[in-house]
């Protein structure tokens, strides 16, 4: 019998449970940022067929993302209330049927209010996911995981929006996306089977001294934390407004949609590789300076993006994926160093509705920029905004350990 007035240890989670939880979030990491990403692909589409303006395109994003990012938080604290499980594959269930209903729309309103639902259920996803594979990989593996599942996501936004480019011309625009709605359903399915039963976090509110979503901000980690935030506001702003722009700017250089959907293809691709190639650089020359070096980099690659031809674009594709995506992706694992393990979802959730709701917000900022002064001189300006993020880096030295 259990004394009294104790708690009950935690069992030790086997090898085999930690390597379910880990495949399990980055299946969950591939279907949300893949289905997330595919929607770029289907922007220049809906334009046509909708007969929408940039800022109108810019929005139908928005109304995605900025469902998805304002979910974070909520996700979080409905998870700490009845469970990891239930909340992430009811999310995952409500994108892929509303990624499906979206098939049938024949207005962009109706068009729009799904894609806000789409967005809600992906909400769910990444502070989930990543809090529990924190919760059952701890220490130095933590970040190895976390690495791991990071590199995932970029494996769906490379695939699912080259795979939609395809449908796209087999099925047209409403077949394809109502096809990988029903993938985005098959997946929960298969998070259900995977992860019932598994020892994942459930906080209580009982007993805390915080509001929830606060409790782990200290004076130590406050201000890390904030500029930890603040790079990762603006680098998903910049890639939000960029890629909602890229397609269109290709366009105007003459581009079919094969190739808009390959040049997307490789700066997804590009992200991917962009994980190992930021690891290697943070090795050799510390994860600070690697932040500085490539933040430089995809500055300069986003102006040459604009003054470069379609062939010429379409070869500087993966490289500005690299540099794009694997920059501050370098130092989201740090969240578990900063935050003690009891408040890591909310800890998650509020760095990615910050983060996130930057990225939501900026594909109709560019929209509007689009629209008042021209696609190319809306991607100048955002290629100028990057490099805000260069000295938000100091704030971060000590802060990450021994790798900083």
């Amino acid at each position: 019998m259990m004394p009294t007035g104790r708690q009950k240890e935690p069992e030790p989670i086997s090898a085999g449970n930690r390597r379910r939880v880990l495949i399990a979030g980055c299946l969950a990491h591939i279907t949300h940022d893949g289905l997330t990403d595919m929607l770029y692909v289907f922007l220049p589409v809906w334009q046509q067929a909708f007969g929408l303006n940039y800022a109108q395109v810019g929005f139908m994003r928005t109304a995605f993302s900025g469902a998805l990012a304002l979910f974070q938080v909520p996700a979080g604290l409905l998870a700490g209330a009845i469970g990891t499980v239930p909340v992430l594959v009811a999310g995952t269930m409500l994108t892929g049927a509303s990624l499906t209903a979206i098939g049938l729309v024949s207005t962009p309103l109706l068009l729009g209010a799904l894609l806000v639902a789409g967005g809600i259920g992906a909400g769910t996803q990444h502070p989930l996911a990543s809090s529990a594979i924190a919760y059952v990989c701890s220490g130095v593996s933590s970040r190895v995981a976390l690495s791991t599942y990071n590199f995932s996501g970029d494996v769906g936004k490379s695939a699912v929006p080259l795979i939609a480019s395809f449908l796209i011309a087999w099925a047209g625009w409403q077949g394809a996306i109502s096809l990988l709605g029903m993938y985005g359903l098959a997946a929960a399915l298969v998070l259900y089977l995977a992860l019932s039963g598994m020892p994942l976090p459930r906080n209580s509110a009982k007993g805390r001294k915080h509001l929830p979503g606060f409790g782990f901000i200290t004076r130590q980690n406050a201000a890390p934390i904030a500029a930890l935030s603040s790079i990762g506001m603006i680098d998903n702003a910049t890639r939000g407004g960029f890629l909602t722009l890229l397609p269109f700017l290709l366009q105007e250089k003459g581009a079919g949609m094969s190739t808009i959907a390959l040049a997307l293809g490789l700066v997804f691709a590009g992200g991917a590789m962009g994980k190992l190639f930021c690891g290697i650089l943070a090795a050799r020359v510390g994860v600070l300076r690697s932040v500085v070096v490539t933040e430089m980099a995809t500055a300069t690659c986003i102006a040459g993006m604009v003054f470069l031809s379609a062939d010429e674009a379409l070869a500087l594709s993966p490289f500005l994926g690299i540099v794009l995506n694997g920059t501050s992706s370098v130092l989201y694992g740090s969240i578990p160093e900063m935050v003690s393990a009891e408040h890591r979802n909310e800890a998650f959730a509020l760095f990615y509705t910050i983060t996130i709701g930057s990225g939501a917000i900026s594909p109709f900022c560019s929209g509007l920029a689009g629209d008042a002064f021209g696609v190319p001189s809306a991607i100048t300006f955002i290629a100028f905004l990057v490099l805000v993020t260069v000295p938000l880096t100091s704030l971060l030295k000590g802060a990450i350990g021994r790798e900083s």
